[in-house]
C-alpha cells in the first residue's frame, strides 16, 4: 500500500496541473502585471514607466476619488439589501408554495433573462424609463399627467442594478430553502411561532450560508459595475468602476487605473475572505 501512495500522489498532481496552469496564466499573472504597473507612473506620452512608488495609492486616498468608492459601496449595499429582501420573499414563495414539479419551470423563467446580452437588458430598461417610453405611456393611460423622469437618475441606476443581479441572489437562497427540513418549520408552528418568528429563528439561521452566498454574489459584481451607472445614470455620477474605465480608455493613465483596480480587488478579496471565514465557522459549529 505504501508503494502505491507516491504513484497516486503523482497522478493527482498531473490531474491538477491543467487547473494550476490555467489559474497561473489567466489569474495570477494578470494580477501580478496589475500590481507592477500600479507602482509605476505615466509619462508625457501616456505610456507607463515602471518604478517602485506608492504615489498612485496615495493619490487615490488623498484625492477626491474616495467619494467614488463611497458611492459605489452605498449603491452596492442598497442593491444587495433590496435583492436580499425581494429574493428572500420570492425564494420562500418558490420553495414552500409552488409544487416541486413546477419549481424548475419558474427557475428557468428566472434565469432566462441571463441568456441575453447584459447591454441588451440595459437598453431595454432605457426604453422603458425614457420620457417617451413604456412607463410614461402607462402613466398617461392612468391619467397621471405629472410623470416623473426616472431615466438618468440614481433611481434608474438602482432599478437596473437590482434587475440585473436579483437572479444571483435568488438562486443560492432558493437552493438553501429547498433543502430545509420541513418538519422543523412544522414544529415551530406547533409551538406557537408566527411565520415571521419562524423565518428569523428557524429558516434564516438554517439557510445562513445561502443568504451570505447570495449577498456576496450580488455585492461583489455590483461594486465594480460601470455599464449600468454609465447608461442608466447618464454618466452624471462617478463610481469606482467608471473611474477605472476612464483611467484606461479616456485619460490613459494606466498606472493610476491599475492602482485603483488593485484597491478594488483588495476590497473584494476582503469580502470574500469574510464569507469564507463565515462558512468555515458554520461548518465547525
Amino acid at each position: 500500500m505504501g508503494s502505491q501512495s507516491p504513484t497516486k500522489l503523482s497522478r493527482a498532481h498531473l490531474i491538477l496541473l491543467p487547473t494550476a496552469l490555467w489559474l497561473a496564466v489567466f489569474m495570477l499573472l494578470p494580477l501580478l502585471i496589475l500590481l507592477v504597473y500600479s507602482l509605476g507612473s505615466r509619462n508625457a506620452l501616456g505610456q507607463i514607466e515602471l518604478g517602485f512608488s506608492f504615489h498612485n495609492y496615495a493619490r487615490f486616498f488623498t484625492g477626491p476619488y474616495l467619494a467614488a468608492l463611497g458611492r459605489s459601496i452605498v449603491l452596492s449595499g442598497l442593491t444587495t439589501l433590496i435583492c436580499l429582501a425581494v429574493g428572500s420573499l420570492f425564494s420562500i414563495w418558490l420553495a414552500f408554495k409552488i409544487p416541486s414539479n413546477r419549481q424548475q419551470l419558474f427557475v428557468t423563467f428566472l434565469v432566462a433573462p441571463l441568456w441575453t446580452s447584459f447591454l441588451l437588458r440595459i437598453y431595454a430598461w432605457m426604453t422603458i424609463l425614457r420620457p417617451t417610453g413604456i412607463l410614461s405611456h402607462l402613466f398617461q393611460l392612468l391619467n397621471w399627467h405629472d410623470v416623473p423622469v426616472i431615466l438618468y437618475t440614481p433611481y434608474a441606476v438602482l432599478i437596473g442594478m437590482v434587475y440585473n443581479y436579483l437572479p444571483y441572489m435568488i438562486l443560492p437562497i432558493y437552493t438553501a430553502f429547498e433543502k430545509l427540513d420541513r418538519r422543523l418549520l412544522e414544529a415551530a408552528a406547533d409551538l406557537g411561532a408566527t411565520p415571521l418568528q419562524t423565518f428569523f429563528k428557524v429558516t434564516a439561521p438554517l439557510s445562513s450560508k445561502g443568504l451570505v452566498a447570495g449577498c456576496v454574489m450580488v455585492f461583489v459584481p455590483a461594486l465594480g459595475d460601470y455599464v449600468t451607472p454609465d447608461l442608466l445614470g447618464g454618466a452624471k455620477t462617478m463610481f469606482i468602476g467608471n473611474l477605472i474605465q476612464n483611467q484606461f480608455l479616456t485619460v490613459r493613465d494606466w498606472a493610476f487605473g491599475c492602482a485603483v483596480s488593485t484597491i478594488l480587488i483588495m476590497i473584494v478579496a476582503l469580502f470574500v475572505w469574510i464569507y469564507l471565514r463565515y462558512g468555515e465557522s458554520e461548518i465547525a459549529a
